[in-house]
């Protein structure tokens, strides 16, 4: 696995991906913080770190497919899969390799805005008057949130050799995944299951841990849908004919 890992994660450093990843992330979120008035800190007069949080995901649907949809596609297109799954490393290696590659590369994405949560600190009145427990509850989750990206792109790009197909496949199941249950829990024909339906989706856990709460709960729910991803990718990978 760690040769796997250390060979994608690599090839992102080797080429534009990672530094437009990292570019395109702290830039957007940068201008949505500290620029744009409709979200920016400095005009909303309170020192917080809700824009990051609460669009951040949104940034990820779409920039953490952009990252995976080459993982397994780009190997199918090339003919390099056959010389990959014939080395001595299982799909379990392959897979972990690639998924924590790619996770690695978002959360050194996400590691500079580090200095977003000192700048808020110290802009607190008085200085340091900030809710610490929440944007540590906040990174943890956003840290899980991104692991769940990361497995959803790795199957999209497990489905298909084509990367604009698993870059598709992967944005959209991100988006049903973190809004689709909330939304669908809001139509009145569910009663009593609503609140059941919206404890399926991720907005609910990701929420409960920006309070500042990390439950073991809201923590073993982001673990089990990666496990259950990346284990139907291993499915997918099983059953190739080569």
């Amino acid at each position: 696995m760690l040769q796997v890992l250390a060979k994608e994660f690599s090839s992102f450093l080797n080429s534009l991906i990672a530094y437009v990843v990292i570019g395109v992330f702290l830039t957007g979120i940068g201008l949505l913080m500290w620029v744009f008035p409709e979200t920016s800190v400095l005009d909303y007069g309170y020192a917080d770190m809700d824009t990051l949080f609460s669009l951040g995901p949104y940034v990820f649907i779409f920039l953490i497919p952009a990252i995976t949809m080459r993982s397994f596609a780009e190997e199918k297109k090339a003919g390099t899969m056959e010389l990959l799954m014939t080395k001595p490393l299982s799909d379990w290696d392959v897979i972990l390799g690639k998924f924590f590659a790619t996770f690695c590369l978002v959360l050194l994405a996400l590691a500079p805005t580090v200095l977003y949560y000192i700048s808020v600190y110290s802009l607190g009145n008085p200085a340091g008057n900030v809710d610490t427990a929440g944007i540590v509850g906040s990174y943890i989750g956003l840290c899980l949130l991104a692991g769940v990206f990361c497995s959803v792109g790795i199957f999209a790009s497990s489905i298909t050799p084509n990367q604009i197909v698993a870059f598709i496949v992967a944005a959209f199941l991100c988006f049903i995944l973190f809004t689709g249950f909330e939304s669908l829990a809001t139509l009145n024909v569910w009663s009593a299951y609503a609140l059941v339906i919206k404890q399926l989706g991720i907005v609910y856990h990701y929420e409960s841990l920006s309070k500042g709460l990390v439950d073991s709960r809201d923590v073993l729910y982001f673990l089990s849908v990666i496990f259950l991803l990346l284990s139907a990718t291993k499915l997918i990978l099983g059953s190739r004919q080569w």
